[in-house]
């Protein structure tokens, strides 16, 4: 079945201010195809907020960021997820849905931050520091978390450091998110040497800059951004945070100091602000696309699997972190 012009069409109004209209004839296509897939294989797609404005305001059911992503993974009727995001993302997608299919559009997918550790670096820790709670950003493998005594992600970290009452926790692996939440409780915080590829090459003199050549400008970032350049912005939260904040406080000019495709998307909801782009960009997350979330509700592929025994300890672990 195709779908009528005037259904592509108000899409494309969606994401005029955003997508050239030259570009939009090579998407429209696959648009079309995966919308009536969808349908047929009763599926909906999961966008975390990097995703390019085509899939995130085009083809998605569910978006946001990682923890809303979680959250209402679970909500959905569907039997079939697609999440177009990255490997821990669909890891934690299946982690909450053991009975449905998760895909993810392509495997390589990664995370530089979730690759920064491994479960016999957090055994090594426990070992270290006997008796101290570990806390763990959503952005790491299933079998970190099933290391782990809590989830976290930035919206909710601090939140969850002090729901565990404990004089002093690790959290892992994000040695920046660690730092700005350490700024922000009484509670000691041990931190990971993991990195965000996207965040960690903001800095400050970036900030300065930025005001120079734009005055006025309200500067938003984001935790994974090192603690100098949180101090030099305007306000710091998830993407989610940063997303309200723009919607609340309508600045006349922003720049969000995260991954590119976020400013995209938000300045879709509000034509009128101005949207400085400091372009960094995800090459993880920019690896899915139209094309293969198409392959993937055609081919069924990748098949999102994660060994039973590290499911149930990682779910706990994601399940404490609902809980806060």
């Amino acid at each position: 079945m195709h779908h009528p012009s005037s259904q592509m069409a108000s899409l494309y109004e969606r994401v005029r201010d955003v997508i050239p209209s030259i570009e939009w004839p090579a998407f429209a296509g696959d648009i079309s195809a995966i919308l009536e897939l969808k349908r047929k294989r009763n599926a909906v797609i999961l966008a975390h907020n990097y995703q390019t404005p085509e899939i995130f305001h085009c083809v998605a059911d569910i978006v946001g960021d990682s923890l809303a992503l979680a959250r209402r993974a679970m909500e959905t009727e569907a039997e079939v997820i697609v999440l177009a995001g990255v490997h821990f993302m669909a890891e934690t997608a299946k982690l909450l849905n053991p009975e449905k299919t998760v895909l993810i559009p392509d495997l390589e997918a990664g995370c530089s931050l979730a690759e920064s550790i491994t479960a016999e670096d957090v055994r090594l820790l426990r070992q270290r520091y006997p008796g101290v709670p570990i806390v763990t950003y959503v952005n790491t493998s299933a079998a970190v978390k099933a290391e782990s005594d809590i989830c976290c992600t930035s919206g909710n970290a601090r939140q969850v450091v002090e729901s565990l009452g404990a004089e002093r926790v690790i959290m892992l692996p994000d040695e920046y998110l660690a730092r700005n939440i350490a700024a922000e409780t009484k509670v000691e915080i041990i931190a990971w040497k993991g990195h965000c590829e996207v965040h960690e090459r903001f800095t400050a003199e970036d900030i300065r800059a930025l005001r120079e050549a734009h005055p006025g400008v309200t500067v938003l970032a984001h935790p994974e951004c090192p603690p100098e350049v949180v101090a030099e912005a305007d306000f710091s939260g998830s993407t989610a945070a940063m997303s309200d904040y723009v919607s609340r406080e309508q600045p006349r000019r922003v720049v969000l100091m995260t991954e590119c495709s976020m400013s995209d998307n938000v300045a879709v909801a509000h034509p009128g602000i101005d949207f400085i782009r400091p372009c960094n960009l995800c090459p993880h997350m920019k690896r899915i696309t139209l094309g293969n979330i198409r392959t993937a509700l055609e081919e069924n592929r990748h098949v999102v699997t994660v060994d039973a025994e590290v499911a149930e300890r990682a779910r706990r672990a994601v399940e404490r972190m609902l809980a806060v």
